[in-house]
């Protein structure tokens, strides 16, 4: 499980053309905090399928080698769908502050994603502060999240 992101953590990064400018926006704000972005793509607005591009991230945290990554797609609803398909990946899509919170106190994911075309710039990279400081907060919501990866069958 997560902690907050330490900094200097590499953070992969990714996102198609309709969340590219937010991702440029994100990647910055990253390094500005001491964090290293990890651009795994798009690389301009050209046209691009989303889940190739959040098979990348969502890889690269089901393989272990990165603890945490972001996201960016329009509305940001193809994204998490794609990103949770692979096992291991808790991607959360996110809409404010509060969101951002609670998806790593009480979910602890490992994925936040955006809507690059749905969110304000400064509302944005306030959740990405946000999500990378907050801590998982166990206990109760660990056994819920136990119950994710092992469903009670009757």
């Amino acid at each position: 499980m997560p902690e907050p992101a330490a900094r200097g953590e590499v953070i992969p990064i990714a996102s198609d053309h309709g969340g590219f400018d937010l991702k440029e926006l994100v990647r910055e704000h990253l390094a500005g905090l001491g964090y290293q972005p990890l651009d795994l793509g798009c690389f301009d607005r050209s046209s691009v399928d989303y889940p190739a591009f959040a098979f990348k991230v969502a890889s690269a945290l089901a393989s272990g080698d990165h603890a945490r990554g972001i996201l960016v797609c329009g509305t940001g609803i193809g994204m998490s769908i794609a990103a949770n398909r692979v096992s291991g990946v808790r991607a959360a899509l996110c809409h404010d502050g509060f969101t951002a919170r609670m998806s790593r106190e009480h979910n602890d994911a490992n994925l936040l994603v955006l809507g690059g075309r749905v969110l304000g710039v400064e509302v944005a990279l306030d959740m990405v502060r946000t999500w990378l400081e907050t801590p998982f907060g166990g206990d109760r919501h660990q056994r819920r999240l136990d119950l994710i990866e092992n469903p009670l069958t009757e």
